[in-house]
Parts: structure tokens; C-alpha cells; sequence
């Protein structure tokens, strides 16, 4: 089971436990889909200021984004590699995932479905990045979003 911690740190609106919960659900089924029992993800549920300041210090882009994944296991640009020495007595951690809520809210509505499926969507988008997988091809593309959407009809989460 992966371990998952959410901080809320928006007050744009107040989320449910359910709908918290919900982001928990999607991340358990993502870690099935890939055969994974053990590890841990943080998720960070901010306002598009807190996302904006984030895309631009860590992708050089100006303005706010919807979810941004930091991989743990991810080498940047002239970094040096870090290597943890694994306990399997503990679990791994994965990353981080940033949502912005205000995003969550203007895409459900520009998309025509509920903000639980956008935010379902984003969490399952963000999980996926810090397991390693892209769209920057369309090879890619198809191989995450197909992912995605397995993660989603499973859950019987549609648009």
C-alpha cells in the first residue's frame, strides 16, 4: 500500500473529506495498475500563486500550471546523483505532487465534468510523472494517457 500524505495548503475553497479521500483511492489504484505496493507520495494542494512561484523556479516557466511531480528518483540538470540506501522495512518515497485547486475548478468547468474527475485526472497525471512516464511523444502520450484512463474507469470516475 503506498503511503500517502496530503497537505492542504489553499483556502481558495473547502474540500470535503471525500474528496480528499478521493485523491487517496486514485493513487492506491494508479500504484495497483503498476504493480506497486510500497511507497510513499506527498501531495500539496496549493493556490495558482504557490504553483506559479513553483513552475518558475523549477521549469523556468511564468505562470501557473495545473500539477507539477517532483521524482525523487529524478536527476536534474548538472546534478549529482543521490543514492539512498533502501530499508524495505520502509517505504519508498516517490515524490511530490503539486495540485493548484483554482486549476481543478476552471478545468472541470472548461471540460464539462466535475471538479472530482479533474482533480481524479490531475492525481493520476501527477502520479504517473513521478513513476517515470511522459508525454513528450506521442508514443508516450498514448502509453500515459491510456494508464490514465484505466486508473479512472476503474474507479468508475467519467466525464
Amino acid at each position: 500500500m503506498i503511503d500517502v500524505e496530503i497537505l492542504n495548503e489553499q483556502n481558495v475553497i473547502e474540500l470535503s473529506d471525500s474528496q480528499l479521500h478521493l485523491i487517496e483511492k486514485v493513487i492506491q489504484e494508479a500504484a495497483a495498475l503498476e504493480n506497486l505496493v510500497n511507497g510513499e507520495v506527498v501531495i500539496s494542494l496549493v493556490d495558482d500563486h504557490k504553483i506559479h512561484e513553483l513552475n518558475k523556479a523549477y521549469r523556468g516557466i511564468d505562470r501557473p500550471t495545473d500539477v507539477l511531480s517532483f521524482a525523487i528518483n529524478e536527476k536534474g540538470e548538472d546534478e549529482p546523483e543521490i543514492i539512498f540506501a533502501e530499508n524495505p522495512d520502509l517505504p519508498k518515497m516517490l515524490g511530490d505532487i503539486v495540485i493548484s485547486i483554482p486549476r481543478v475548478m476552471e478545468q472541470a468547468k472548461e471540460y464539462g465534468h466535475s471538479f472530482e474527475r479533474e482533480l481524479s485526472f490531475l492525481t493520476v497525471h501527477g502520479f504517473l510523472h513521478l513513476l517515470g512516464y511522459d508525454h513528450q511523444t506521442s508514443d508516450e502520450e498514448k502509453v500515459m494517457f491510456s494508464k490514465q484512463e484505466e486508473v479512472l474507469c476503474r474507479l468508475n470516475i467519467k466525464r
